[in-house]
């Protein structure tokens, strides 16, 4: 009994040493930004710094030119980059006005659409203020044009004396014919009461079924409506969206940002505006409060699509560029920094959304994406046990490598580690065993020989082979923590907080899979998510593959959690009564696709799979077990591969919810189709 004491007390201090050490160290760090950032702000209010922005911009060109070619290999590099914008401009061929319907295509849709038995009256809210005559026309032309015809523009007009001629261009319109002079309806404001208060005014003009906010500067594809109304009677939507383009001041074909968007993701949504334009909605989902909320202008729209999914049933994308967003000087497309308010609107949006959601002490920062984009810190509630299960076969110095950096870096201290034993052969293997379980750690570090488990001896006498589920779901079946995490023992721990930023998503009653990203030694990605059909085998790959750890990723997207289809089980969390409901791995799958089909699983049970961007490792992938491309290998894949696109198949047919189908499945870095001719 005092001896166990004497080891209770010896690591007691240990923990304390390390926690004390860490705080510390954290207290360092934020002097240290604290007075890098005086230091910063200091730099840029010097006149001289200011003056010389022209000439450090060139430098930074040929600076991250040169180390696009070093990095990437000299002239393959270059070759590489040449080759992406040359696919880019040859896929956006299809695009902007070239997308346009001819009279035949626009004749098609409005028999269609008027064959439809739901005839949606759309209104298109447009708050006016001081518009430019070359915005108001286009605008108001971009409706006018639609190929479906059951709308009403609702204007209001809060545009000082100096700015009359709005409200003369749009009398003007009106009166050319009955029919525009029915559709357009105007009011004139005493006072512009800003975006939110304008257009909560145009709401009160409407009599439509769907409300659909349009920003007074921008355009719409003529076909928009033709596609909503056809989603609303196919798809019974009651909330939609499409993809939008943002587009240089008056050349609607100069592409400043094409945006694709997956479709409706809730992590997505609370870290970013993806859905933003062109919102159309059923005008049920606002009964009982207003369009827009004056305390979040500037992020108005994001706090209102926030509020209204939450009520919506439907919620259908449209994957189809449809919405063009104008930038010009003094617009949010253009610099954000144009209206600084938008950032703690966005942030204060998302707030209220969380706390109406219940969450309580989270916490919301800006990413080096964008300022709003955000990373959401969700309070860990408890202290829950976390299981992490590492198979492994040899490879000591890998494996010491990853549980070295478990024990090192880890800021979360409830967890344990159980390593599946499985075949080793090497001396240096048992010795570290018997190292781990004999030392300091060893109240927390667990061996279970696989062999000696009820999956590996009934393995053994069906005379079976290598098989990576059974080994993990015999490690999960021995370990006592409410969180199964699973680790390849080739993976090396670089966040401090990992085991944190996987909890708090995987401790969620709708999450199911949460996964990190992982590194190769060379810090290029290995793992940010899986994409279902991506890659030459058409069943799942990983997006921005071999991209460099600085890469912030189609629009944003490696720099904040969001909902995907499948995670990697390199590194990936669940919950163990989740764990127990989908009866662990499927061991249909030996070694491949095997935590895709776990995935699938839980989404075939209505949970959302997670990935963060910030719990990060290193993995070095395939020194375990080798490749996939060579021999034997690739024989086993190509067989698993073809069971997975048997058994998912209905599934792969309808696509990645989270890729947008404008994205080839050739390539990894979320560049577009290049269509035939």
């Amino acid at each position: 009994m005092e001896e166990e004491q004497k080891d209770y007390r010896e690591e007691y201090e240990r923990e304390k040493v390390k926690s004390a050490y860490l705080a510390d160290r954290v207290a360092q760090l934020e002097d240290q930004v604290d007075d890098l950032t005086f230091r910063l702000n200091r730099i840029r209010s010097n006149p001289l710094w200011k003056a010389s922005l022209p000439a450090r911009n060139v430098f930074h060109w040929a600076q991250r030119t040169k180390e696009r070619i070093t990095n990437q290999g000299s002239l393959r590099g270059v070759l590489t980059k040449i080759d992406y914008k040359r696919r880019e401009k040859q896929a956006q061929k299809g695009y902007g006005t070239a997308s346009f319907p001819d009279e035949a295509e626009r004749k098609r849709e409005a028999e269609e659409a008027a064959g439809f038995p739901r005839q949606i009256l759309f209104s298109i809210l447009v708050p006016l203020y001081n518009t430019p005559k070359k915005y108001l026309t286009d605008m108001m032309d971009s409706v006018i044009q639609q190929t479906y015809g059951n709308w009403e523009l609702c204007l209001a007009d809060g545009s000082d004396a100096d700015h009359a001629y709005v409200e003369e261009m749009v009398r003007a319109a009106q009166s050319r014919d009955e029919n525009l002079a029915r559709r357009i309806r105007y009011v004139r404001l005493a006072k512009n009461g800003g975006i939110s208060a304008n257009t909560n005014a145009c709401v009160a003009l409407a009599t439509g079924d769907f409300l659909a906010p349009f920003d007074h500067d921008d355009y719409l594809h003529p076909s928009v409506l033709y596609w909503y109304v056809k989603a609303i009677n196919e798809q019974n939507a009651d909330y939609l969206y499409c993809d939008e383009a943002t587009f240089r001041e008056d050349d609607l074909n100069h592409f400043v940002t094409m945006h694709f968007k997956p479709d409706y993701a809730i992590d997505t949504l609370r870290a970013n505006n993806y859905i933003c334009h062109l919102s159309a909605f059923d005008r049920h989902l606002l009964e009982g409060e207003e369009l827009y909320r004056s305390q979040y202008d500037g992020s108005q729209d994001h706090d209102m699509i926030l509020r209204l999914t939450d009520k919506a049933k439907h919620i259908v994308h449209v994957p189809k560029l449809l919405y063009y967003w104008r930038q010009h000087a003094g617009s949010t497309a253009g610099n954000i920094s144009a209206k600084s308010y938008a950032i703690e609107a966005a942030r204060g949006a998302v707030a209220d959304h969380l706390r109406r959601h219940g969450f309580k002490n989270f916490r919301i920062t800006s990413t080096r994406a964008f300022e709003t984009i955000f990373k959401i810190t969700y309070e860990i509630e408890g202290n829950p046990l976390v299981s992490i299960v590492i198979a492994n076969r040899d490879h000591a110095e890998d494996l010491k490598r990853c549980i070295t950096s478990i024990l090192d870096k880890s800021t979360y201290e409830n967890y344990e580690i159980i390593i599946v034993e499985n075949g080793s052969t090497e001396e240096a293997t048992a010795k570290y065993y018997t190292e781990l379980t004999s030392g300091p750690y060893r109240d927390r570090i667990f061996i279970v020989k696989y062999e000696d488990t009820p999956e590996g001896r009934a393995a053994e006498e069906a005379g079976e082979g290598f098989n990576y589920s059974k080994v993990n779901n015999a490690g999960v079946a021995a370990a006592h923590g409410e969180y199964i995490l699973l680790l390849n023992n080739d993976t090396q721990v670089i966040s401090v907080n990992w085991i944190e930023e996987l909890l708090m998503y995987a401790q969620r009653p709708d999450v199911a899979c949460v996964g990190g990203k992982l590194y190769f030694p060379d810090k290029t990605i290995q793992h940010a998510g899986i994409i279902l059909g991506l890659g030459a085998h058409r069943t799942a790959g990983h997006p921005f593959y071999r991209q460099r750890r600085e890469n912030l990723g189609y629009m944003g997207r490696l720099c904040y959690a969001q909902d995907l289809s499948a995670v990697t089980g390199a590194c990936l969390m669940v919950k163990r009564a989740l764990w127990n409901e989908a009866g662990g791995l499927g061991e249909d799958f030996a070694v491949s696709l095997g935590d895709v089909d776990f995935c699938l699983k839980m989404r075939e049970r209505g949970y959302l799979n997670v990935f963060t961007p910030f719990a990060e490792l290193y993995h070095y992938e395939s020194e375990s077990r080798g490749s996939d491309l060579d021999g034997a290998n690739a024989a086993r894949y190509d067989r698993e591969a073809a069971h997975f696109r048997e058994k998912w198949k209905a599934v792969l047919e309808k696509g990645d919810p989270y890729y947008n189908p404008n994205f080839t499945l050739d390539r990894s870095d979320m560049s577009l189709k290049v269509q035939d001719g």
